[in-house]
């Protein structure tokens, strides 16, 4: 098969025009739909039905049975473990569906999208395997006069996962692996601007037979999403997207202290300092700005550089965007695609305007690839100059849109990363690690990386700020999804006499 053919080729989702609920692929409540248009051609790609509070309901009532008297929560983590590992091996069958929807949905380029959904079966694996070694209960002396203390970790309950269009598969499984191991029920809410990965999950919870209600899948639009959040049968909303959306949640759970997590914008700053070569800094930095056209949260856009170096990063920046090929996503010769959506592009657009009117020194870039007649394309951009007080340096643009900022020492450029709304990630570009770990702790930044773009879900992801709360990935990425609780007997229950025994033998 071509690569033309595998671009065009039907979605590879068996139920487009059903919801999964209750283990069941459900008819929805009204014939409303949503049509998720090719990015780089502007043709219809599929049709999807768009969920009404109905639908909504009808899902957070089959999680909520799932939790409140279904086996799941009983299992063991062992148990529940197992599911995790069936779910890893049918991801990892299912691999090139998840890969071939993907562009199509967002414009990632086809080679990177079978990078990463090919590794997705991991991120259940590693939750799996902390089934055994998770200190889900622990002893504890205790004052209160009772003879045995104990700390249990518990389900936080039912779990509304909201996933955004940009990567959609790797942001699913930092949501329910952990959600899933602690003993939690989903719904999970997709985008209707990608709808096709959070499908795939629902075939992949009937393959491996995950018991009803423990994972539903809808697709919505804003009114039905806020039905989501606000629904009183949601003990947690676990939601990547924007700072703008992340405040209304916060502040909508706040009036039942409902449980969240927040995986929000970032603008983030790589100081590049006076002891490592500007052309290896741009080809690097480049290179990075291109991966999904720039709509990753934590991608680095605002470029700090002493003065006397600004003019030299900024040609440099400007001749490595001059040689990406920009094009169809699924040609392996391609460097970047398009943008999600026509929505998308007008926006990126419009920050480029208005860093035109501010008087920002264009360098390269700034409009629409001359040779693509369709697609929602947007040429490579670099400003120079850039005032870190101004809409461009202060507001997430999510495009390969760069701003090269003047600073006039070390000191002043980490006052410069750090006089930002956001903090979700950073760099230090400098030969000396003793500099960058000096730097990096004063950088008020959920990660900071060493001379690249640098982000770790096996250790933990997330923001300061206006960044987010909470972490995703790791040991920490389990914490959200439980519950405390401090339980004070006057004896030694019987599986902790077992257990001590075991350990005694052993």
């Amino acid at each position: 098969m071509t690569t033309a053919a595998a671009g065009e080729r039907a979605a590879p989702i068996k139920n487009p025009n059903r919801f999964y609920i209750d283990g069941k692929w459900s008819v929805p409540s009204s014939n409303a739909q949503i049509e998720v248009i090719s990015p780089a051609t502007e043709r219809l790609y599929v049709r999807v039905a768009a969920a009404q509070e109905a639908d909504i309901s009808a899902a957070v009532a089959a999680a909520r049975a799932a939790f409140d008297r279904g086996p799941w929560p009983r299992l063991s983590h062992r148990e529940r473990a197992a599911y995790l590992l069936a779910i890893a091996d049918e991801l990892n069958k299912r691999a090139e569906d998840f890969a071939a929807i993907w562009p199509n949905e967002m414009g990632i380029l086809y080679s990177m999208a079978q990078l990463y959904a090919g590794g997705t079966g991991g991120m259940y694996q590693y939750y799996a395997s902390l089934a055994d070694s998770y200190p889900f209960e622990e002893e504890h002396q205790t004052y209160s006069g009772a003879k045995q203390g104990l700390l249990v970790r518990e389900p936080v309950g039912v779990v509304g996962a909201i996933i955004p269009w940009n990567g959609p598969v790797g942001l699913i499984s930092f949501k329910i692996a952990p959600a899933l191991l602690a003993g939690c029920t989903v719904v999970i809410k997709s985008s209707p601007e990608a709808p096709g990965h959070g499908l795939l999950m629902a075939e992949i919870a009937e393959a491996v037979g995950l018991p009803p209600g423990v994972l539903n899948v809808v697709t919505a639009d804003r009114t039905a999403s806020e039905a989501l959040v606000r629904h009183p049968g949601i003990d947690k909303i676990a939601f990547t997207g924007s700072s703008a959306t992340g405040k209304k949640i916060a502040s909508i759970l706040g009036s039942r202290i409902a449980r969240y997590t927040l995986e929000l914008g970032g603008k983030s700053a790589a100081l590049i300092l006076d002891d490592y070569d500007v052309e290896t800094a741009a080809r690097t930095i480049a290179g990075n700005a291109c991966d999904l056209t720039g709509q990753v949260c934590a991608s680095l856009t605002r470029m700090v550089v002493a003065k006397r170096r600004h003019d030299q990063l900024l040609d440099a920046l400007s001749a490595s965007f001059a040689k990406v090929v920009i094009g169809d996503p699924f040609d392996p010769a391609t460097q970047m695609g398009p943008l999600a959506t026509r929505q998308q592009r007008e926006r990126v657009e419009g920050y480029i305007a208005k860093a035109r009117a501010d008087g920002f020194k264009l360098a390269t870039g700034g409009g629409r690839p001359r040779h693509l007649a369709r697609g929602f394309y947007v040429e490579p951009t670099v400003f120079g100059n850039v005032d870190n007080r101004s809409t461009l340096a202060q507001e997430e643009v999510f495009g390969p849109v760069l701003a090269v900022i003047p600073a006039d020492s070390d000191e002043h450029a980490i006052d410069i990363a750090n006089d930002s709304p956001y903090g979700l990630n950073a760099s230090v570009f400098t030969h000396d690690v003793e500099r960058a770990y000096a730097v990096a702790r004063r950088l008020r930044s959920g990660t900071v990386g060493h001379n690249a773009l640098r982000m770790d879900f096996s250790i933990a992801f997330g923001g300061f700020k206006q960044s987010g709360v909470g972490r995703e990935g790791g040991r920490e990425g389990l914490l959200p999804y439980l519950e405390t609780k401090t339980v004070l007997l006057d004896g030694m229950p019987s599986h902790r006499l077992q257990q001590a025994a075991a350990a005694a033998k052993s």
